[in-house]
């Protein structure tokens, strides 16, 4: 049996960090605002006629092999330990070769490990026979994810990577709401730069610190959440009305609420990177995930995109990625 998945990466616009519980509890109409991208993560799974499991990462270059009589000691394996976990997790009782591979660039803040995590886990359930129902993928996920970095994981990278497009995740006591929202992707897909700066997100950023932070009463970091839940709200109702210039209006005001979260968001080579676009037609930078490095996506002017890109092609240490918007979000096949 050979069994292939792959689930998106995810740009996020707005609401970064709220979707960390129990943050949300605390900002009535808490939501964030995402759309998946064309960088994948893929996990391919090839049954043995042996008990060995073979486990092997191809873009961090690692690999490992143990046995099903052994299958207990990858709960505390540290080699490759999402996919130790994951495969600890669900105990296939067949040996089984496992090969992972992700397209985009280590440390991006595209939400690279719960894409890769939610890409084993359709890979690994369907190798056991479809033990969960694929409303339980989400759950099991972060629930891995939360064991392997050891702090509380936010929630809304799972949902990009499980269903793709565009959507608002709202955040509410009774429970985790995704939102389809019908926006026009070619606008996206031709308003937005995707830059990877050359410098891989980093510890700078802990979103655990401003966590606590806020769990302890600190009340300006709790009216800098007010206003990401609010930058979020107004974001989604923009892309609803498709007026792209508000959209690129509260992006604008939202970079620098972001930056009062830490003076780590960006780095000096960043706000350099950021200079370069705004002067050649980028109206508004969105640091991707966690920032300290890894990815920015900058909202153009209408027909700017391509002279943004040229001009940051010129900086040798960046990348800018080659991406559209996924309207496929998690995908098995059976071969």
């Amino acid at each position: 049996m050979i069994i292939e998945t792959s689930a998106p990466t995810r740009v996020d616009l707005a609401g970064g960090t709220i979707d960390i519980p129990p943050l949300f509890l605390f900002h009535e109409g808490a939501a964030t605002v995402n759309f998946a991208v064309s960088l994948l993560a893929h996990c391919r799974l090839e049954t043995r006629n042996d008990d060995k499991i073979f486990i092997e990462s191809v873009d961090r270059g690692e690999k490992f092999e143990t046995s099903l009589s052994n299958i207990g000691s990858l709960k505390n394996e540290p080699r490759l330990e999402l996919l130790s976990k994951l495969v600890y997790f669900f105990k296939p009782e067949v040996g089984f070769n496992m090969i992972t591979n992700a397209e985009a660039p280590a440390g991006a803040g595209l939400a690279g490990s719960s894409t890769l995590d939610i890409a084993c886990v359709g890979a690994l359930n369907r190798l056991v026979g479809n033990r969960y129902h694929p409303d339980k993928f989400i759950q099991i996920a972060n629930s891995i994810e939360t064991t392997v970095i050891r702090v509380i994981a936010g929630w809304q990278d799972y949902y990009s990577a499980q269903y793709g497009s565009v959507a608002s995740i709202h955040f509410r006591p009774e429970g985790i709401e995704r939102e389809a929202l019908d926006v026009d992707i070619n606008v996206l897909n031709e308003r937005i730069v995707v830059l990877y700066t050359g410098e891989p997100r980093n510890s700078g950023i802990n979103n655990w610190e401003i966590t606590k932070a806020h769990i302890d009463g600190d009340k300006n970091i709790f009216d800098i959440f007010e206003g990401i839940r609010d930058g979020a709200i107004k974001l989604r109702a923009a892309l609803l009305a498709s007026d792209w210039n508000l959209v690129g209006d509260i992006l604008k005001a939202a970079h620098p609420q972001r930056k009062k979260l830490s003076p780590n968001i960006t780095t000096p080579r960043m706000d350099e990177l950021i200079d370069i676009a705004l002067a050649n037609g980028a109206i508004a930078p969105k640091v991707c995930g966690a920032g300290g490095g890894g990815c920015i996506a900058f909202y153009c002017e209408e027909g700017k995109k391509e002279a943004v890109e040229n001009a940051l092609r010129k900086e040798s240490d960046a990348e800018v990625l080659d991406w559209k918007v996924s309207t496929d979000g998690l995908v098995i096949k059976e071969l």
